[in-house]
């Protein structure tokens, strides 16, 4: 136990900025930038409080740290926080991406800017909550409340068609997620509990194990989105805020990934094992299937939703090789996915603020009369091919050495997903950036602002460090990884031994 809630603190402490800004009045222009100031520093204190979490941080404790308990609801689920090397990372991640999510909604917002302020704010909160929950049932309370700022802040601030992608968005998670009650409901009749690190320890019988895995796959695989659940993230992206590309990208993406790491590896190992050619096989078709999509695109923004799913179609495939360098690279490429993406839709911010149009063919020679926009936009792309010294060539590697030893044909085929990732960003890159600047509504723009600058420069600095130094990342999730990977492994080969000598 802590001495003081830190978690909880890092948690609501949003909530406390909305409160406020509910407090705020916007109908002048002093009144919309108090509802900034006020945003803006909300987030930037929780990232700092999330940074003192990971300072505080024992790489060498595999075990659950920070934790707060308290009773609530009076049938045994309880207010249970608390972190370990899987999650800890994704807390600072979503804290740190947020006050870039108030500094692009700066100038672009017009309408209703408070009410798009407390949307964020409340979504940070159930990102958050999400990873540092160590019960169950206030993970999958945390889990779906995300869904309803952002199905708002689609549906009220995306585009033309943004009732569509709000409604679909909604709905696809939604279903999945019933499918996860009843499983979290089963586990609590069984074990009789719904603490995760009770639950880690239980041990379910087999064909349970097959059906929980089932229902939590539903689930997660729509969150990540794994292919062919995956329809509604184009949508999403396309009618999204910049902003609310940004949070999608970067952190509600990585809660399947996070799912898949907290409950269904550990709790049903077994299930795991058997589902493994399943998932290798649906990662590999979203690798190279939504790649050849993602080379079609005449949109952006569609364009680099399609990467993202690609780029996922790793992480599941490293998750379950079910070994330290596929579980440590499923991680780190979430991580690195985190900025990467979220810089890149930051980047066709800046274009579509000045030209309103996401047409890959509105564009071309922005070289001339652009060139910081231009090298940042380069550096966010060959992060995202996985060049080496970027973030993205680490988390791809790492995932492909550990899918190398669990099936050789599996690194493979995900292989092919390198070269076409390369195909369809630099195609992107030169339509873009290079060529001749003929375009007469093209000749007019500006350069990076200040703000803008701000935006993106941080980002380059941090694509560029981790793809040079990983250590801080992979020193962080090292002890957790390895408990998990043993105890998996411990599992499956006391199921085999059983099997063998009921023969």
């Amino acid at each position: 136990m802590t001495d003081w809630p830190i978690l909880s603190l890092v948690t609501f402490l949003p909530l406390v900025g909305a409160l406020l800004l509910l407090l705020t009045r916007e109908d002048s222009a002093s009144g919309r930038r108090n509802v900034l100031n006020i945003s803006l520093v909300t987030t930037i204190a929780t990232f700092l409080v999330s940074c003192w979490i990971w300072w505080r941080f024992d790489n060498s404790n595999p075990g659950f740290q920070m934790v707060e308990k308290h009773a609530w609801l009076g049938t045994g689920i309880s207010y249970h926080l608390g972190v370990d090397g899987i999650s800890v990372l994704f807390v600072v991640l979503s804290a740190f991406l947020m006050p870039f999510c108030i500094l692009a909604s700066w100038v672009t917002i017009e309408k209703r800017l408070k009410a798009y302020m407390i949307a964020f704010l409340l979504l940070e909160v159930f990102m958050v909550g999400v990873f540092v929950s160590l019960d169950i049932v206030l993970f999958y309370v945390f889990f779906e409340a995300g869904l309803i700022p952002m199905f708002i802040i689609i549906g009220v601030w995306g585009g033309k068609d943004r009732v569509y992608a709000s409604y679909k968005f909604f709905l696809y998670t939604l279903l999945g997620s019933v499918l996860m009650l009843l499983a979290i409901m089963a586990m609590y009749w069984q074990a009789g509990t719904t603490d995760i690190a009770e639950l880690l320890a239980y041990q379910f019988p087999r064909q349970m194990q097959i059906w929980l895995w089932l229902a939590f796959f539903a689930s997660f695989a729509v969150k990540m989105p794994m292919w062919p659940v995956h329809t509604w993230l184009p949508d999403a992206h396309v009618q999204a805020p910049t902003a609310g590309s940004v949070i999608l990208a970067g952190v509600l993406l990585k809660l399947g990934g996070y799912g898949f790491l907290r409950f269904s590896l550990p709790m049903f190992p077994l299930a795991s094992e058997y589902f493994a050619p399943f998932v290798f096989t649906l990662s590999i078709v979203a690798i190279i299937y939504t790649s050849l999509v993602a080379m079609m695109q005449s949109d952006i923004k569609k364009l680099i939703a399609y990467s993202s799913v690609a780029h996922m179609g790793y992480v599941t495939m490293g998750i379950f090789a079910a070994n330290t360098q596929g579980v440590q690279g499923a991680i780190f490429q979430m991580l690195s996915h985190g900025l990467v993406s979220g810089a890149l839709f930051l980047c066709v911010g800046v274009v579509y603020d000045r030209t309103h149009t996401r047409e890959i063919s509105a564009y071309g020679g922005l070289v001339n009369n652009m060139p910081k926009y231009a090298v940042a936009f380069m550096v966010f792309t060959m992060a995202n091919v996985g060049l080496p010294g970027t973030s993205g060539f680490v988390g791809e590697i790492t995932v492909l050495v550990g899918a190398f030893r669990a099936n050789t044909w599996v690194a493979f085929f995900a292989t092919t997903g390198v070269i076409l990732s390369a195909c369809y960003a630099l195609w992107l890159y030169r339509r873009v950036i290079f060529g001749t600047l003929d375009k007469d509504s093209l000749k007019s723009l500006l350069d990076l602002s200040g703000r803008e600058k701000a935006l993106l420069y941080p980002l380059i600095v941090l694509t560029v460090f981790f793809g040079v130094y990983p250590a801080p990342v992979f020193d962080a999730t090292a002890a957790s990884v390895d408990v998990l990977i043993n105890n998996y492994t411990a599992a499956v080969q006391a199921a085999h031994d059983v099997a063998l000598s009921a023969k």
